[in-house]
Order: structure tokens, then sequence, then C-alpha cells
């Protein structure tokens, strides 16, 4: 006759609670402890069963609500104990690289690499502080990039040959340099808070010196007439003539495909921008998306545009089997695409011959901003041309008043208060 005498195996866990599918379990074991289990997300992005452990049931049942919560909004389990190394690996990979352009990814994992993971890549996530932060950015100012990045430090003790052996070399980060990495962690942070890892980005606490920079107008329309006349006849002659009418980009020149241009409609079309990324040349999107805009050709620009076409028609003959085909506007003698760096080549010799030592590339797009800005068109239509993401830019970085523009605004004052007093 069957015995009604619980056997010895009964008091070893109390039976589990029942929760619906996906909540998890929950059970007590024998020596008191509650546990309870759930699938959660983890920082490799797989599911997996994850225990919990409390002195009761309802300990226990918070504890798997917010683990559930977490796993819900994409947050890994453990990651509230993370450090900050760990954080930033898989911020780097599964934030950045997905989302922004390649060489924005680029320029953040290098400061990531060489600067915020040996400075502050043991502390805690949940426990970095103001001060921390503060001090990092005093140390990567004040120390020198041999000894900032790791490098001395990685060499063998009788090669060291820098702040360890008192022989400091004083190439210290520049201002922008400590300005993007305080820029990285910052943003890296503000992720985290989304996240709910942390309360409060501590690096927006921090402030950091911002550079001066020292911004050109341009060329004037005497300089812009010299560059034109010493350009006339060079096989790039049409390129010039784009940056300095239409103020492109050095890439979004070099990305320009002949698809993009509609004859009939008389437009040009900024869809790519050339850029060397992870040792390869890529066609990118624009830098923003008002980068990506139609202009008008008129005039000058095409009339350089029909001739260049008639010169690469001419270097394809030219180059017979050696010619490589591509839809590009501006490609070498053979046909492939420009590298961004060598257009250098192109430049120096004609700045110099131009009378123009100090001008860089760059300064053509601010000579075609500026001389709108001059002639009195409206900041909007300056701001569309130029492809600028809002028209603070236009404004506060291209937007200098010339000496002539200043005399007859004082001109002007002078005569309001120069005249009888009232």
């Amino acid at each position: 006759m069957p015995s009604n005498t619980p056997g010895p195996s009964s008091g070893r866990r109390k039976e589990r609670t029942k929760r619906a599918n996906g909540q998890g379990s929950i059970y007590q074991r024998a020596d008191g402890l509650w546990v309870g289990a759930a699938y959660v997300l983890m920082p490799d992005g797989t599911t997996k069963r994850r225990p919990v452990y409390g002195k009761s049931e309802e300990i226990v049942r918070g504890k798997l609500t917010e683990l559930q919560a977490n796993s819900d909004q994409g947050i890994p389990a453990d990651a509230t104990g993370w450090t900050v190394e760990r954080f930033l690996t898989v911020w780097l990979a599964q934030t950045v690289k997905p989302n922004r352009q390649p060489n924005t990814y680029v320029t953040y994992e290098k400061a990531v690499r060489l600067y915020l993971v040996p400075g502050l890549g043991k502390k805690r996530l949940n426990r970095l502080s103001g001060a921390d932060v503060r001090q990092f950015i005093r140390r990567t100012e004040t120390t020198c990039r041999c000894c900032a990045m790791g490098r001395d430090k990685a060499r063998p003790e009788k090669e060291r040959r820098c702040c360890a052996v008192g022989r400091c070399c004083n190439r210290r980060p520049s201002k922008r340099q400590v300005q993007v990495v305080h820029a990285v962690l910052r943003n890296a942070l503000q992720a985290a808070v989304r996240e709910e890892l942390i309360r409060r980005n501590v690096a927006k606490l921090v402030q950091v010196s911002t550079p001066r920079y020292g911004v050109d107008r341009g060329l004037t329309v005497e300089q812009a007439h010299r560059l034109l006349g010493e350009a006339a006849g060079d096989r790039l002659y049409a390129l010039l003539v784009l940056a300095l009418f239409l103020g492109m980009r050095r890439g979004e020149l070099l990305g320009l495909q002949w698809s993009d241009i509609d004859t009939d409609r008389e437009t040009l079309t900024i869809r790519h921008t050339l850029q060397r990324v992870g040792g390869e040349l890529r066609l990118l999107p624009p830098k923003t998306e008002d980068s990506e805009r139609t202009l008008p050709l008129l005039g000058l620009v095409a009339d350089a545009l029909a001739e260049h076409r008639k010169l690469q028609k001419e270097e394809r003959e030219a180059a017979g089997a050696r010619w490589v085909t591509t839809d590009h506007v501006f490609t070498t003698k053979i046909g492939t695409p420009i590298e961004p760096d060598n257009l250098r080549r192109f430049w120096m010799p004609l700045r110099r011959a131009a009378g123009l030592d100090g001008v860089v590339f760059h300064g053509l797009r601010h000579t075609c901003v500026t001389l709108l800005l001059d002639l009195g068109v409206p900041p909007h239509i300056v701001r569309d041309i130029a492809g600028h993401s809002a028209i603070e830019v236009t404004m506060t970085i291209y937007a200098h008043a010339s000496m002539g523009e200043k005399r007859r605004a004082l001109s002007k004052l002078d005569g309001h208060l120069s005249g009888p007093r009232p």
C-alpha cells in the first residue's frame, strides 16, 4: 500500500511558481535560497537562460522583471557590470559601425583604441565619475602621444626612450584631437544613458578647451580670375571650375559621375563622395542628407564640362586597352578614379603659379560661398548651393564682411551721426 509520506527528495525544492511563457520560472532550493531563470539577450547577440537569486520569491520576481525588461530594450545581461572598455567595444560594433559613415567609424575607433581604452578602459561604466573624466582629459592634454597611447610602455624596459626615462618627446595631442576624444566619449556615454546602463552622462560635466580656427574668406574676384587663367588648358580645369563656382567638396568632385549630369535639363546632382576607407577607394553617400543636392549648369560650368567630356574621350582613345572604364567625370589618364590625396599634385603647382601660396584647395569652396553672400544672394539659397546642414554654418563660418563692406557700413553711420544735432 503506497505511503502518503513525502519522499526524501521532496524537500530539496518547492514546486515551481507557474509563470507565462517567456517569463521564466521561480523556485526555492533546499537551503532556502530562491532562484529564478529566464532567457535574456547576451552581449554577443544570442539569448541564453540566465539565473537570478534572492532571499524571497518577491525579490527574485523583481530581479527577473528587471532583467527581462532590459532584454526587451536590447540591453544585454550583465551590461550594468561592464567596464568602459567592454561597453565601448560593443558600442562601436553595434551602434557606430552600422549607422555612421565609414570615415566617422575610423575616427571613433582610433580615439577609443589609442586614448579612451588605455586611459579609462578598466573603470566600471556605472562608477565612472566626472572627476575620472576630468583627470583623464587633463592627462591627455599634458602627456605626450608616446606615453598617452602606451607606445613607450609597450617597449622592453631597456628600449624605452620617452617619459619613462625622463626624456619626453613633447609631442602632445593637439587641442582638436583632445576635443575629438572627449566628443567620442560623450557620444558613447549618451548612448549608455539611452540604454539605461547609467543614469547620467558624466562627460557632459567636463569642458575641454576649444581650438581657434583661422577661417579664410577664400579668394578675391581678382585672385579667382588669375587662378582660372593659370588653369586654362589643364586637363582638370573643369574640376577647378566646379569647385570655384559650385562650392563642391573634394570628395564630391572626385565622386561625380557622368550619370549625375543631365544635359537636357542642364542640372548636376551630387549623389556620391569618393573616400579612401580601410585601404580602398569607395563611393559613399554625401556627408549629410543636405549634401545631396541638384544644381543648375550655367555658363562657364556647362562649357567646362562639355570640353572635359571631349578631352576624356581623346584620353580614352590614346590609352587604348589600358583604359579602365568607369563613369567618373574626373579620372587619371587611364580612366581610374583619382586618389583624393593626389589632388594636391594638381593644386600645388597651380596655386604657386597664381601666387596663392598658403591657400588650401578647400579655400575654393570658401570663395564660392563668400562671393555669393557678397553679391547679396539670400543665405538660405547659398546654404542649398553649398549643401550645408544648417544655415548657421553658412553664416557663422563663411560669412565674413570684407573691408569694403565695413567701410561702406561705417560711412553710412558717419553720415548719419555727423550731421547737425537736433
